[in-house]
């Protein structure tokens, strides 16, 4: 399936039902009075969190979803049933935005949320309700209202634990199809990879998700290349694992040519965990690491480590030093997240 992270959908709430106009007819009571019932509200739209989902590509071809109308009232004072609301199943990350005014509706960020995209119409009032001491016999009832209709942006930000950074052919996506059962496309050309692609990776006995991210270049915090689009699937990662390509002839150009578009592009990305590697290391000698390991250390201002996907030298240490990095990050937000113990003497 492709990977799609941004949609547009138009919802639309249920018509209410239309109040009735009606009167009690009895043979012993000729003037019974008015009985008719109400109509009922019209269903809601309600965007879900699905776990299951990963892509918003369920949204490429059905793009409009309208809930259920309430059924009108009916004599005897018999209020019709109210519509169903409906429920449209998006993947966690999602952010949905109202396209008319930008504005951010909300974000799905845990299994099973609900957030109301569309209010149903309310409810027609029958002629009981307009029963009065001077109007006895009120021939008046109101319609249902209109269901709320809204064009809506769907973004979709990947709930990935590690995020791979660097330039075009660094190596993410080889790196990630050795520790993964994730096929991404590999070839010797730049910009093989056009869509984000997720691996669920085991160190000892730690699962995480790492996403590829298609390759940066200079310019992409301002949509250069693919640009910002992927730029925001960093944003909820835990961890980098920014890979340096050992056989450029300016390492430390090349790492400083991302962490500039991180911190231009904003959202606290450059202040992330990051893990530097040099990768590529089984097609170069030992003498050439050795020398561009140490201009990367100085421009990083960190010891990378030196990996190769293909021959597997210093993958499983780049997966265990992740590993206990997102363990520190969330054991640092799960700090963070506990209240304040009240005070006791």
């Amino acid at each position: 399936m492709k990977f799609v992270d941004e949609a547009k959908i138009v919802v639309e709430g249920g018509r209410g039902g239309n109040g009735c106009i009606s009167f009690l007819r009895l043979k012993y009571m000729p003037f019974g009075g008015p009985d008719g019932g109400d109509g009922g509200e019209g269903g809601s739209v309600w965007a879900i969190a699905e776990p299951n989902l990963n892509t918003l590509a369920d949204f490429r071809y059905t793009r409009r979803f309208r809930a259920p109308a309430g059924v009108h009232g009916q004599g005897s004072n018999c209020t019709g049933a109210a519509g169903d609301d409906l429920e449209v199943r998006m993947p966690l990350g999602t952010r949905i935005f109202d396209q008319a005014t930008e504005e951010l509706i909300g974000e799905l960020m845990r299994p099973g949320q609900r957030i109301k995209v569309a209010q149903g119409g309310h409810r027609g009032l029958g002629n009981p309700h307009f029963k009065s001491s001077v109007n006895r016999t009120p021939y008046k009832a109101t319609k249902g209202g209109e269901g709320e209709v809204r064009e809506l942006r769907l973004e979709l930000s990947l709930m990935a634990d590690v995020g791979l950074l660097g330039l075009p052919n660094a190596g993410k996506s080889t790196l990630l199809a050795s520790v993964s059962a994730a096929r991404p496309k590999i070839a010797d050309y730049p910009f093989t990879t056009l869509h984000p692609n997720l691996g669920v990776v085991r160190a000892g006995d730690v699962d995480f998700v790492l996403t590829d991210i298609p390759g940066l270049i200079e310019g992409a915090s301002e949509g250069a290349g693919i640009g910002t689009r992927f730029l925001g699937h960093v944003e909820r990662t835990k961890v980098l694992l920014h890979l340096v390509d050992a056989t450029s002839e300016d390492v430390a150009g090349d790492y400083r040519t991302v962490r500039r578009e991180l911190k231009a592009y904003g959202a606290d990305l450059e202040r992330k965990k990051e893990i530097v590697a040099l990768s590529k290391c089984d097609a170069i000698d030992e003498e050439t690491i050795r020398e561009r390991l140490e201009v990367l250390k100085k421009a990083a201002r960190k010891t990378p480590l030196v990996v190769s996907a293909v021959s597997g030298q210093g993958v499983k240490e780049a997966l265990f030093a992740l590993a206990r990095e997102i363990g520190r990050v969330q054991k640092q937000e799960d700090d963070e997240d506990e209240p304040d113990q009240p005070w006791r003497p």
